[in-house]
């Protein structure tokens, strides 16, 4: 699915991947252009897809309701993220069988013509521009921490067996950490959230070829997943592709 706006084309595209049965990644675009999630889903298939959806559905919905708010840009999207927490806590007290249901989230909202990130877990937001290729958001994640404080290097970490165990989710009791941060955005950028489905099977370099090759933003969406399952397609696979002109 795409659109193209004077403001900003975009696309997003997601994918079971090779080897899973359920698609536990849920994805949104704003058809108006001034929002975009990606959320990745964990507690087994049914809690997985449930936790990412009911993420999905709770920040779009906080966010459109709130837009005119005096909030600044930050809080709103930190009060965004805390709802579909509370939603996700909610759920997992009237259906047990998801109480270890979460999800990961990573939001791009365009306010008063700013550009603005929010993030929990290992969904992540790079930038790509003609300097250089950025990881906007920083994993919350055991090992990105181990990594932060020098206890682990960064090849030890691309092999961690740990490298999946989540500090941070959307759907728990103690959530603390929801980054928040305005993007200095110029023209020519292309913006990609994604899930580690992704990341896990492509290196920056494939990535940034990906994104360069591809015409459109839809042609990019599609280039990035096609190259995940080539990688090995172990998981979900989700890319949101924006460019701004």
């Amino acid at each position: 699915m795409s659109h193209v706006l004077t403001e900003v084309s975009f696309a997003g595209l997601t994918d079971v991947g090779l080897y899973r049965n359920a698609n536990q990644d849920s994805y949104y675009l704003s058809p108006t252009g001034d929002l975009f999630i990606v959320a990745d889903g964990m507690g087994g298939h049914t809690g997985g897809q449930e936790a990412s959806r009911l993420a999905t559905e709770i920040i779009q919905t906080y966010l459109q309701d709130h837009t005119d708010s005096d909030c600044t840009s930050s809080n709103l999207l930190e009060q965004a993220i805390l709802a579909a927490n509370q939603a996700i806590l909610n759920d997992q007290k009237h259906h047990p069988e998801r109480a270890d249901m979460g999800t990961t989230v990573v939001v791009v909202m365009v306010r008063d013509g700013d550009f603005w990130c929010a993030h929990v877990g290992d969904s992540r937001l790079y930038l790509l521009r003609e300097s250089g290729f950025m990881q906007m958001t920083q994993d919350h994640t055991w090992v990105s921490q181990a990594l932060k404080e020098g206890e682990l290097s960064l090849e030890q970490l691309q092999h961690h067996p740990w490298r999946h165990i989540l500090s941070q989710c959307v759907g728990r009791e103690d959530l603390s950490k929801i980054e928040t941060q305005r993007l200095t955005i110029e023209s020519g950028d292309r913006l990609l959230l994604c899930s580690d489905g992704l990341t896990e099977e492509l290196s920056d370099d494939a990535i940034i070829t990906c994104l360069q090759a591809a015409s459109t933003c839809e042609g990019a969406a599609i280039a990035l997943v096609d190259a995940a399952k080539s990688q090995g397609g172990r998981d979900n696979i989700t890319a949101v592709v924006l460019a701004v002109p």
